[in-house]
């Protein structure tokens, strides 16, 4: 794990509140969007990579899904989702990792990454998170990622992130994934500025 990048994070979610924070979101309803449509069943394997306080989880659990991990480079964040769940995340996988060294050892039928990916701006850490999915999802499997767009802001907490496009995404995951659907969102800032941000669903067909 990157030791800077590490207490970094950690310093980020020790001193603000997830309603401070620019990715703050009461319901992740674009992601919640494109999950519902996909009629997974219950008894689906689902990561969430750089969840942090995302309520997709409180989502997930409501609906009744059994099997969640969820990924982050900040063990502060993870334990404040862990806190905020109490008894109902008991089932709740949590893994402190860098998305960008980060090795599944399961696969999964659904992979998460909402304003993760981005921030991974090292040739080696995007080879590295592409071979990961590549390896790690199962036959028919399905990888909803969230991005800034083009327009968006090339930093976030002061660090430096990459804008994708649909097309640009497609090209990354091309040797594994084929792109079923695109999105672009305008996110709005907890400061009232306009991020803007686009989402593509793929498939794993093995």
């Amino acid at each position: 794990m990157n030791s800077r990048l590490n207490s970094h994070w950690e310093e980020i979610y020790k001193t603000k509140s997830y309603e401070e924070v620019s990715w703050f979101q009461d319901k992740p309803e674009t992601s919640i969007q494109f999950f519902e449509k996909l009629n997974l069943p219950k008894t689906a394997n689902i990561i969430d990579m750089g969840a942090g306080e995302s309520h997709l989880v409180d989502y997930l659990l409501d609906k009744g899904y059994e099997h969640i991990t969820l990924v982050d480079i900040s063990e502060e964040a993870l334990n404040k989702t862990k806190a905020r769940l109490g008894e109902k995340g008991k089932s709740v996988k949590y893994i402190i990792a860098d998305a960008g060294t980060f090795k599944a050892t399961e696969k999964y039928d659904f992979w998460h990454d909402r304003a993760t990916f981005h921030f991974l701006t090292g040739i080696a850490e995007i080879e590295h998170y592409t071979q990961n999915i590549c390896q790690s999802l199962n036959t028919g499997a399905y990888f909803l990622i969230g991005t800034f767009a083009e327009g968006g802001p090339k930093k976030c907490s002061d660090l430096e992130v990459y804008q994708y496009s649909a097309d640009d995404l497609s090209e990354v995951f091309a040797r594994c994934l084929t792109q079923k659907k695109s999105l672009k969102v305008d996110h709005k800032t907890p400061d009232g500025t306009t991020q803007k941000f686009t989402f593509c669903l793929f498939k794993y067909d093995g």
